[in-house]
C-alpha cells in the first residue's frame, strides 16, 4: 500500500542509491589506499608533520594569553620580551614544518600521479582496437589528464585536510575547556547549523563536479578531433567553420554554466559557514567580555578564546567540507577505476610460448569469428556521440574458414567489400581472438603464445600507414630501436625511397608532420615498407598496401612489395592483377567463407566467383604496365 505513494516509491529509489553509492565509495577508498602503500613511510612521515602543526595551532593563543596577562597588565617587561621571542621562535619553526610537510605532500601526490597515468597509459594501448574505435580520444586524454589530477589533489589535500583539522579541533577544544567551558559551550551551540549545508551540499557538488568532468572531457574531444591534420582538413574542404565554432561554444557554454553553479554552490555553502563562525565570534566577545568586567576571567584569557575561537570554527568549516571533498575525489578516482576495471580481451595466457623466428607455417583452423560488442569493449562514458550499442550481437563476420600458408607461400585475398578480408589478416596478428576454431603458427594455438613473439614474426602495412609526428628516423627505429644509420638506408634503399630522403635538407632528422602529412601518399607507403623491411618479419601482412595511389608512386611500392615479400610467408589482400598472378594460393572470400581456392589459371578455367570478378575487377589492367 505504501508503496503506491510515488513519494514513498521516490524515497526508496534514494536509499537503494545512497547504498549503492556507500559500497562504490569504500571499494574505492579501499583501492586508493593499495595504491598509498608503497608510499608508507612517507605518508608516516606526512602525518607527523600534520600532528606536530595541528598541535602548534593552540601555542600561539595561549603565549598571547601569558603576554596580556603575565606580561603587559603586571608591566613585567621581560614576560614580554621573552614570550614574543618564543611566538618568533615557534612562528619560524612551524614554517619549516610547513616546507617539510608540503615536500612530503608534493612526492607522495606527484608519485600518485605517475602511478596513476602510466598504469592507464599501458592499460589503455593493450585493448582491443575496437575500443579505440569507439572511445573518443578526447574522452580518455581528459582521464589521464585531469582525472588523474583531481584523484592525486584529493589523496594529499583531502587527507591532510581531514587529519589536521581534526587533531586541530581537538586540541582548540581541549585548550578552550581548560580557560573557560562556559564560553566554549556557548561556542558550539551554532554547531549543529553546520550539518545541515554539509549534507545538502555534498550530494549537489559531486553530481555536478561529475557532470563538468564529462563535460568537459567531450570538449577536450572536438578540439583533438579537430586539430589534428585530417580533422582541420574536413573542415576546411567542407567549410564549416563557423559551424564548428557554433558547436564548440555550446560545448564551452555547457562547461562555463557548470562552473558557475559550482562556484556558487561552493560559495553559498562557505558564505553560511562564515556566517555562522561570525555570530559564534560575536557571542563569545558578549559573553566572555562581561565575564571579563565582572572579573570572572581575564582580559588575556578573553583574547586567547577568541583567537582559539577562530581556529576552531576554521577546522569545523572544513570538516563540514570533508563530505564535498571526498565526493569530488571518488568522482575522479571512479572514473580513473572504470578504465581500469576494463579488462583488455586479448591477453596473454600464464607461461606463454615463444615464437621462434624462421620459416613459418600459418594454418586457419575451421575459424568463427564475431567482433565483440560494445559492452565487451568500450565504456558509454567514452562515447559521448556514440553510446554502447543496445543492437543485439551480428552474426559472425568469418564462418568456418579454413586455409594454409606453407612457409615463404604468397596467399592473396580477393573478394568484394565487407567479405571479410581485412578481418582474416587481423586475426594473423592477434588484434582479436578468434570465437570458435583455431589459427596456428608452425602448429602453436596463438591464443598459446606470447603477444611480443607474435609480433615479432608478423609484419604488416596497411593501406593508410601510420607516422608519428617525428622524424624519419624516429618513425623507421620504432620497428627496431638499435638500428644503425646503413641499416636504415638499406631499408630505405630496399623501398625504393632513399633517394627521397638524401635529397631532403635534414635527412632522416627531416620532421614528417602529423600522421606523416608533409609525405605523399606514395612516399609515406614506402616509408612504411621501409619500417617493415627494418623489422625483417618471417609473415607480412599486406592490407591493401598500394591502395588509393596514383600509378607512379603504385609501380615504385609495387617493386618495394617485391622485396619486401621475398622469402616470406605472406597474407595479401590484393587489388591487382600483377599480385594475384604472383600468388601461390589465391583464396576468394565471400560471406565470411573461402568460396573457392587455387591459383590464377586454376579459377579461371573453373568459373564462378573468381571468374566474374577477375571480368570486373581485374580484366582492365591487363593492357596496364605491371
Amino acid at each position: 500500500m505504501a508503496m503506491n505513494n510515488p513519494y514513498m516509491v521516490m524515497r526508496s529509489f534514494r536509499r537503494d542509491d545512497e547504498v549503492k553509492n556507500r559500497k562504490l565509495a569504500r571499494g574505492t577508498v579501499r583501492r586508493v589506499l593499495g595504491y598509498a602503500t608503497p608510499y608508507r613511510v612517507l605518508v608516516i612521515g606526512f602525518l607527523i608533520t600534520l600532528v606536530i602543526d595541528a598541535v602548534l595551532v593552540v601555542a600561539q593563543p595561549l603565549l598571547f594569553r601569558r603576554i596580556i596577562d603575565q606580561g603587559v597588565t603586571p608591566g613585567d617587561s621581560q614576560v614580554v620580551t621573552t614570550t614574543a621571542i618564543l611566538i618568533a621562535v615557534l612562528a619560524a619553526f612551524d614554517a619549516g614544518l610547513t616546507l617539510v610537510g608540503r615536500w612530503y605532500s608534493a612526492r607522495i601526490g606527484e608519485g600518485l600521479i605517475y602511478d596513476l597515468r602510466t598504469e592507464v597509459y599501458d592499460h589503455v594501448q593493450r585493448q582491443l582496437v575496437a575500443f579505440f574505435t569507439r572511445a573518443q580520444t578526447g574522452a580518455l586524454v581528459s582521464r589521464l589528464n585531469s582525472d588523474v589530477v583531481g584523484a592525486q589533489q584529493a589523496f594529499t589535500s583531502t587527507l591532510s585536510g581531514v587529519v589536521g583539522n581534526a587533531i586541530s579541533l581537538v586540541a582548540v577544544i581541549i585548550a578552550m575547556m581548560a580557560l573557560s567551558w562556559q564560553i566554549t559551550l556557548a561556542s558550539l551551540v551554532l554547531l549543529p547549523v553546520f550539518l545541515v549545508p554539509a549534507r545538502y551540499f555534498g550530494r549537489t557538488l559531486q553530481a555536478m563536479t561529475r557532470e563538468q568532468m564529462q563535460l568537459n572531457a567531450e570538449m577536450s574531444t572536438q578540439m583533438t578531433e579537430r586539430f589534428n591534420v585530417a580533422g582541420a582538413l574536413l573542415v576546411k574542404l567542407f567549410g564549416r567553420p563557423d559551424d564548428e565554432a557554433v558547436s564548440f561554444s555550446g560545448k564551452a557554454a555547457r562547461v562555463r554554466d557548470t562552473g558557475v553553479r559550482i562556484a556558487m554552490a561552493n560559495r553559498i555553502f562557505f558564505t553560511a559557514l562564515t556566517l555562522v563562525a561570525a555570530l559564534a565570534t560575536a557571542l563569545v566577545y558578549g559573553v566572555g567580555g562581561n565575564l571579563a568586567i565582572t572579573g570572572a576571567i581575564t582580559v588575556g584569557t578573553l583574547l586567547a578564546l577568541a583567537a582559539l575561537l577562530g581556529r576552531l570554527y576554521g577546522p569545523l568549516t572544513a570538516l563540514s567540507n570533508v563530505r564535498v571533498d571526498v565526493m569530488t575525489a571518488l568522482v575522479s578516482f571512479e572514473r580513473v577505476f572504470e578504465i581500469l576495471d576494463l579488462r583488455p580481451m586479448v591477453e596473454d595466457r600464464p607461461d606463454p610460448v615463444a615464437l621462434e623466428a624462421g620459416p613459418t607455417r600459418i594454418e586457419f583452423d575451421h575459424v568463427r569469428f564475431r567482433y565483440p560488442s560494445a559492452d565487451e569493449v568500450s565504456l558509454a562514458s567514452l562515447e559521448s556521440v556514440a553510446k554502447a550499442d543496445a543492437a543485439p550481437v551480428r552474426d559472425d563476420v568469418l564462418k568456418d574458414v579454413s586455409f594454409v600458408a606453407e612457409p615463404g607461400q604468397m596467399v592473396a585475398l580477393v573478394g568484394p567489400s565487407g567479405a571479410g578480408k581485412t578481418t582474416i589478416t587481423a586475426l594473423v596478428s592477434r588484434l582479436y581472438d578468434v570465437s570458435d576454431g583455431a589459427i596456428r603458427i608452425n602448429g602453436i594455438d596463438v591464443r598459446d603464445v606470447s603477444q611480443q613473439s607474435l609480433h615479432d614474426l608478423v609484419g604488416v602495412v596497411t593501406q593508410d600507414a601510420h607516422m608519428f609526428h617525428d622524424t624519419i628516423r624516429a618513425n623507421l627505429v620504432y620497428a627496431r630501436p638499435d638500428a644503425t644509420d646503413d641499416e636504415l638506408h638499406a631499408a630505405l634503399r630496399d623501398a625504393q625511397v632513399l633517394s627521397l630522403v638524401e635529397a631532403l635538407p635534414d635527412g632522416l632528422d627531416t620532421v614528417v608532420g602529423d600522421r606523416g602529412y608533409r609525405l605523399s601518399g606514395g612516399e609515406k607507403q614506402r616509408m612504411a615498407i621501409a619500417r617493415l623491411l627494418l623489422k625483417a618479419p618471417d609473415v607480412v601482412v599486406l592490407d591493401e598496401a598500394t591502395a588509393h595511389l596514383d600509378s607512379e608512386s603504385e609501380v615504385q611500392v609495387q617493386q618495394a612489395l617485391a622485396t619486401a615479400l621475398e622469402g616470406r610467408t605472406s597474407l595479401v589482400i590484393a587489388h591487382r592483377l600483377s599480385t594475384i598472378r604472383e600468388a601461390d594460393v589465391i583464396l576468394v572470400v565471400e560471406d565470411g567463407r573461402i568460396a573457392q581456392h587455387g591459383t590464377h589459371e586454376a579459377l579461371l578455367a573453373r568459373g564462378g566467383t573468381y571468374a566474374d570478378l577477375y571480368r570486373t575487377q581485374f580484366a582492365t589492367q591487363e593492357s596496364q604496365p605491371v
